[in-house]
């Protein structure tokens, strides 16, 4: 019986899909692409076809803001025409060309066909599609309950079976700027803005994936680059506040989050850390908000202070708003340096002091912003940058360029390029298509109240139609215009509830006095204290689903219909959403009613672990369920194995020595726990999985495979098994093994003692 587990085991650990990050080759192979006059036709994969019309024949063979490889396997097509039409054929797509016409024209020159659910469909450039999924948007600045819905962006993908990607350079983003070329540039070592080949051409990706979701996100990141893995810290908690906190005040907060028991991982400094003007900080009363040098009223020595919030095993960030540049008078050394790398360029005389204009758009300006300020503050301490400012487009030397997408396209070049000892990352905006090559997302300044925390969880899960999976929004709100819910203990904790299980975990709020998030000041910190850890014990399961969005191009928060195309309840119930592959989440999003919530939720096909209630629900059903303001409504779905850290596991950065394992019996099951270095650069290839299978009333962890680099030799485990209704004889590798049963819970629990990595372990029950 061991051995058909350990093939089974070791067959799961082959199906974990690694790849290599995606490369950028835009040049599409010759045998994918053919030409038809003024039109140009790739084939990319049997659903997905480049489409390109260009008036002076002129088309496009380098990468774009949003696609920066072409160069896939050719798929199996077929191409035949006549005197007057062009056909091209794929095993799932049939495309018809009126050869010599602008297929922009109207809905007859061109048309691509295909099935969905055995229905015909049919698509022509232009064509509206009301049944979009959407995508996500730059900002939720000013949210209010539901009004950011409708700034939302076309998405990926669509019940009606089709999307596009317009990436013509005369089709404006949705910030009104345009999809420039890419090309490598010596200056700053990476790839650069471009013109395009002909400005006025037609390029346009057709998606024809009919409903299954999770493929055409996969080939989205074949073709646009894949989501890189963040280094394990950034999915601890992050304390920040925009506050004008003296270090000593800095060097407190550590202490008190220490003293009360929070686990932490990164601690922001907002704006108040530099100089807004030519004598004192923004607390003083002056304006602006562009500032590089430290602001010594309130932080004397910015090196010290970072450098005591790493001993404390804490992770920081400075934030940043560039759009000013380099004011003479508020970074006199930096205003020289740089001056003198530029040799004068940019500078512009005002208000009786120089500063050297912000024009990223330029290489030269560029590699001196970077080799003088961002270099020496880096060096100072800094692990990565706040972008806080996505304002207007950058217009001085490229008109129509977005600021928001290439600040995040330079910082995080800058980052891959000249920080090698750990993973590129920062926390920005979204751009437009492709800035989910640059990772986490802060959303922006909400309100206070249930009806904006009630539009995250749809909001966060439809960015994953644009392949954006790492939204990090203000838990528990930023400004405030009703008195009562500015520091409401039951909205916060609800808010950090929803925060376990979004990608980012980061409480919040402007520089508002009456607003606290400093968590220990409330009277249900002990409540919200509980959330925070079990944020901690999530981490090895969401740790194994971020590198899954690597992998796969579907994120970690997705919505339900990613699994269930087919079922309308998928569509409707938004405020619900899987996380990772196994785990149901409903979060509370309104008041409770004398403690209590009652949760309407869909539960799909199969049956789904209730975790607050210690019961099984059957699906293919819709359930009222009662929850108490400790309790979170997850459920993880029968036979899934979840691996999770121990209670008293107080940071990201700690390989465990003793895994825990929650199991749910009643239906077979396999699942990967994937390891790595936590923050090395190379973890497309240098990684380990361990498979995890669950068979009948057996429970095998296979022994590692991959690259152990710098992991754990040997580890214990504890096993928890879910939906056992008493007390059972357990063996562990043929031998009878101390088991304990929990009758409230329905758990049996096993302790395995330590074990080699490279050894299976068969637990019997």
């Amino acid at each position: 019986m061991i051995k058909t587990i350990l093939r089974m085991a070791m067959l799961a650990a082959l199906l974990w899909p690694g790849v290599a990050l995606a490369a950028n080759n835009p040049q599409a192979r010759p045998e994918a692409v053919v030409t038809v006059g003024n039109a140009r036709f790739t084939v990319l994969t049997p659903e997905m076809l480049r489409i390109e019309y260009s008036p002076a024949a002129k088309f496009e063979d380098k990468a774009t803001f949003a696609i920066v490889n072409r160069n896939l396997d050719v798929p199996l097509f077929s191409t035949n025409q006549n005197d007057r039409y062009f056909y091209l054929d794929t095993k799932k797509l049939h495309l018809k060309y009126l050869k010599g016409s602008d297929p922009r024209a109207n809905s007859y020159n061109l048309t691509v066909s295909m099935e969905v659910n055995g229905m015909p469909v049919e698509w022509y450039p232009g064509k509206p599609d009301p049944m979009n999924l959407k995508g996500t948007t730059r900002t939720l600045d000013g949210a209010n309950g539901q009004n950011k819905r409708a700034e939302l962006e076309d998405g990926l993908v669509s019940r009606s079976g089709w999307a596009i990607i317009d990436d013509s350079f005369e089709r404006r983003r949705a910030d009104g700027s345009r999809s420039y070329a890419l090309e490598p540039n010596e200056t700053v070592g990476y790839d650069w803005l471009a013109e395009r080949a002909d400005p006025q051409a037609m390029d346009i990706y057709f998606m024809g994936y009919g409903h299954d979701y999770k493929k055409a996100l996969k080939d989205f990141t074949r073709v646009a680059g894949n989501i890189p893995l963040p280094p394990a810290y950034v999915f601890g908690y992050w304390y920040s506040k925009y506050q004008s906190y003296t270090a000593d005040e800095f060097r407190g907060l550590v202490k008190d989050l220490k003293a009360n028991g929070i686990p932490t991982d990164v601690l922001i400094l907002d704006m108040d850390w530099h100089w807004n003007g030519n004598k004192g900080s923004r607390s003083e009363g002056i304006g602006g908000w562009t500032g590089w040098s430290w602001n010594t009223n309130l932080i004397p020595d910015g090196k010290g202070l970072l450098a005591d919030i790493h001993k404390s095993g804490l992770r920081t960030a400075l934030n940043l708003h560039p759009a000013d540049g380099i004011e003479k008078n508020e970074s006199p050394e930096y205003f020289r340096d740089m001056n003198r790398m530029l040799g004068g360029k940019y500078v512009k005389a005002e208000n009786g002091s120089e500063r050297i204009e912000w024009v990223l758009d330029s290489a030269d300006f560029t590699k001196a912003f970077f080799d003088t300020i961002i270099r020496t503050k880096e060096k100072e301490g800094v692990d990565f940058w706040w972008l806080d400012w996505q304002q207007w487009l950058t217009s001085k030397h490229t008109p129509d360029l977005g600021q928001t997408f290439w600040c995040n396209h330079v910082f995080f070049n800058e980052m891959d390029k000249n920080r090698t000892d750990r993973r590129p990352m920062i926390y920005h905006r979204w751009g437009g298509l492709g800035s989910h090559r640059y990772q986490i997302g802060f959303s922006g300044d909400t309100h206070i109240n249930y009806p904006t925390l009630a539009f995250e969880p749809y909001f966060t899960a439809t960015a994953s139609n644009v392949g954006y999976g790492y939204w990090g929004h203000d838990l528990g709100g930023h400004m405030a215009k009703e008195e009562e819910m500015i520091n409401d203990p039951e909205l916060l904790l609800r808010w950090v509830q929803f925060g376990v299980f979004t990608p980012i975990f980061r409480t919040h709020a402007t520089a508002d006095p009456r607003i606290e998030r400093r968590i220990w000041k409330f009277e249900n910190f002990n409540d919200i204290l509980d959330a925070v850890k079990l944020r901690y014990r999530m981490f090895p399961y969401l740790y194994g689903m971020a590198r899954k969005s690597f992998d796969t191009g579907v994120s970690i928060v997705r919505p339900m219909y990613y699994d269930y195309p087919e079922a309308d309840e998928a569509y409707a119930y938004e405020n619900q959403y899987m996380f990772g592959n196994d785990i149901l989440v409903a979060p509370v999003i309104e008041p409770s009613v004398n403690g209590r919530n009652i949760q309407r939720i869909w539960f799909p096909e199969g049956q789904w672990w209730d975790m607050s209630h210690s019961r099984m629900i059957d699906g293919g059903a819709v359930c009222e369920i009662d929850f108490g303001l400790t309790e979170i409504p997850y459920f993880i779905r029968s036979g899934a194995l979840i691996p999770m850290n121990a209670p008293d596991v107080m940071s990201t950065a700690v390989q465990p020595e003793r895994l825990l394992l929650s199991v749910v019996a009643g239906n077979d099951g396999e699942a990967v726990y994937y390891e790595d270095q936590l923050d090395n650069r190379d973890y497309a290839d240098v990684y380990a999985t361990t498979a995890l299978v669950q068979k009948g009333n057996s429970v095998t962890i296979a022994p590692r495979r991959g690259d152990s680099t710098g992991l754990l030799a040997k580890r214990a485990y504890t096993v928890d098994i879910y939906n056992i209704d008493g007390s059972k004889a357990v063996t562990v590798n043929g031998k009878k093994a101390k088991s304990r049963y929990n009758a409230a819970t329905r758990c049996l629990s096993v302790d395995v003692p330590m074990t080699a990595c490279d050894k299976a372990v068969e637990i019997k029950y």
